[in-house]
């Protein structure tokens, strides 16, 4: 009896090893039910209910379990969960940028803990399933630290820019975050990452990531709106310069934002501190007069200190995903590209529109002194140089 429980254990779903060590227990005669619970370590009720199955002659109809049996789906009986979950992980709508890759290091267990405080009685074990379905998953390392001293204002600017972030939000007027992603050269190139396809037949590419003059490389400039979770990048084929970054920026309010906003007057923007968007750009300011002219906007802009650009929204919001989504695909033209980013999804809502811009945008464009004169800046103190809201005329 022993030799038998042990080896036909380990092949039996719960309905069979109830019915087989039923039949044992009876098979054993007196004393059968206690013998079967020794040699098997199941309960008695277990065994019990396997007799009178057998007894009943109960037709099995191919189910281990009755229908509606077992604990209820936690997402049904908390379907706030995933929310509490992503506020745990994030903070936050807008974000606090100290903690935006705090999913990275925060453990199932200590996420369950939060959510036992919170009244939401759950297992580490289901918080990593439910992580999984939002599409969250354990990420290599990045490289965020900064070589040197962090600038001094950096927290007080996180403050600053965290502060003005959610009082426009909580006012109903939009708040985006903006960067280039990294060029990508265009052609038949190797794309990080894998893809699915048949066993033993890997796509194939060049042995090589020189630059194909005739195809080029694109830029894509995103728009993160952080009051819906929409992106918006403007695929440039041409350079990264001023002009191209507030070219993309109108084109993510004529196409979205003044459809999203109707009758708004101002706009809160965050970016970097250097690159096309950077806060001792002039072009960027007297671009941005234009735009603000065009609109009828007044435009607030807040800048991250040099060092700490991996923390603007748009890099773990939107480009993440975009990189996500083309993995192991290789740019063969502008309009793969455009169509992958275009296709980028998430379990959390977020949606992507693309748009190409072959427009030819000329290097080193300088501005007069008399045409940065009529830039109407208002400095923001007592960091002037990051923040600054232009006015319309």
């Amino acid at each position: 009896m022993e030799q038998r429980i042990k080896m036909m254990l380990p092949h039996l779903n719960e309905k069979q090893k109830r019915l087989f060590l039923a039949s044992e227990a009876i098979e054993y005669g007196r004393g059968g039910i206690a013998e079967t619970i020794r040699l098997s370590g199941v309960s008695r009720n277990t065994i019990k209910r396997g007799i009178d199955e057998l007894q009943r002659g109960v037709i099995t109809d191919g189910k281990v379990r009755k229908s509606g049996g077992g604990r209820k789906i936690i997402e049904e009986k908390n379907p706030e969960i995933e929310e509490a979950i992503h506020k745990i992980i994030d903070n936050s709508t807008y974000g606090n940028p100290e903690r935006v890759l705090s999913y990275t290091i925060e453990s199932f267990r200590k996420i369950a803990e939060e959510l036992n405080k919170q009244g939401i009685q759950v297992g580490y074990v289901t918080v990593g399933e439910i992580l999984e379905s939002m599409g969250y998953s354990k990420q290599a390392n990045q490289k965020m630290l900064q070589v040197g001293e962090p600038h001094p204002d950096r927290n007080a600017q996180f403050e600053h820019i965290n502060n003005t972030a959610a009082r426009y939000i909580n006012a109903g007027d939009p708040v985006i975050s903006v960067d280039t992603k990294k060029k990508e050269n265009i052609g038949n190139f190797k794309n990080d990452g894998k893809e699915y396809r048949q066993n033993k037949n890997p796509r194939k590419v060049l042995d090589h990531d020189f630059l194909i003059e005739e195809l080029g490389k694109i830029a894509p400039y995103g728009v993160y709106n952080l009051n819906n979770n929409i992106g918006f990048v403007n695929v440039g084929t041409s350079h990264d310069t001023s002009e191209f970054a507030v070219e993309s920026i109108s084109r993510w309010w004529e196409n979205v934002g003044k459809y999203t906003y109707p009758g708004k007057g101002r706009i809160y923007i965050t970016c970097d501190s250097g690159g096309s968007n950077s806060c001792r750009a002039r072009m960027w300011k007297y671009q941005l007069q234009q735009f603000a002219d065009r609109t009828g906007l007044n435009i607030e802009v807040s800048h991250f200190p040099r060092g700490t650009s991996k923390w603007n929204k748009v890099e773990h919001r939107l480009f993440c995903f975009i990189s996500k989504n083309w993995q192991g695909k290789p740019l063969i033209d502008v309009q793969t590209a455009v169509d992958l980013i275009g296709s980028t999804r998430t379990n959390t809502g977020l949606e992507v529109i693309c748009v190409r811009d072959d427009t030819e945008y000329k290097l080193a464009k300088k501005i007069s002194d008399k045409d940065y004169k009529t830039i109407k800046i208002n400095h923001i103190p007592p960091f002037e140089t990051w923040n600054y809201k232009i006015l319309h005329s």
